[in-house]
């Protein structure tokens, strides 16, 4: 399935489950990158608008550029309070935006659908002289506890395609982008506390799971229920992510 349509049925869970972005992200790029509220900030690849509100929360204007249409209209409406958002129809290798306009081009969460060539070139027109790119993932922990070792697994068993797309394998395409240069990296703690609900739903944001349609869809949730009932505390389970930020001029 092409990237931009994967997440079409993701959308609600996306939004409801999906964890935002430590502020400390914010207190990094004052001090490093220069950051103000008066930053004009593109969000490429910006999809439900987990990322655009950190710094939408600074006071900053952010254009969040997004193809899926869906992934587009929750942005709008998730954000609709913050009068600095605006969100247009564009890819990360044509994003329609003016040239040399951006202080910020940042991806939360997308670098790793990018042609890091094509979108190299693209961030490269939009951005400042002295502008910056940021790429941040929040990089869920795989084997810190036994009940991430279990969820890991449980993903390692779907027979989809989640070895390949997961960010972590987005290091080639990170050095490319940013080549001659080498990014710098700054990583932060994050983590969610879910229940049982909170927990399928996170687990169903990801575009790489079976849909309801599939065979493989009711055994998924059996397992995942397992998962829980043995490892939850409190009812509850926790994800431990870390918050990846790589950021460098180009």
């Amino acid at each position: 399935m092409q990237s931009v349509e994967r997440f079409s049925s993701r959308v609600a869970n996306y939004v409801r489950y999906r964890p935002g972005y430590p502020k400390e992200i914010l207190e990094l790029l004052k001090k490093e990158c220069g950051l103000t509220s008066d930053s004009l900030i593109a969000d490429i690849g910006s999809g439900t608008g987990k990322s655009a509100e950190l710094f939408l929360e600074n006071g900053n204007v952010v254009i969040g550029v997004e193809p899926n249409a869906g992934m587009r209209a929750a942005a709008q409406s998730t954000l609709a309070n913050y009068k600095n958002f605006k969100s247009v129809d564009g890819i990360a290798e044509a994003t329609g935006l003016t040239s040399s306009t951006v202080d910020f081009a940042i991806a939360g969460q997308a670098f790793h659908w990018f042609d890091p060539i094509k979108s190299r070139a693209e961030f490269k027109r939009i951005l400042k002289p002295d502008g910056w790119v940021v790429l941040v993932w929040n990089e869920r922990q795989v084997d810190t506890t036994p009940f991430l070792r279990a969820y890991e697994q449980l993903l390692l068993t779907l027979d989809t395609d989640y070895p390949v797309v997961r960010q972590e394998n987005a290091t080639r395409a990170i050095e490319t982008f940013f080549s001659p240069r080498q990014p710098r990296l700054a990583v932060f703690p994050n983590g969610q506390e879910l229940d049982f609900e909170s927990l399928k739903g996170r687990l169903l944001s990801s575009s790489y799971t079976p849909e309801p349609s599939h065979p493989g869809f009711g055994p998924m949730l059996t397992r995942l229920r397992d998962i829980f009932d043995e490892y939850e505390d409190a009812g509850v389970v926790r994800f431990e992510y870390d918050t990846k930020v790589f950021y460098e001029q180009l």
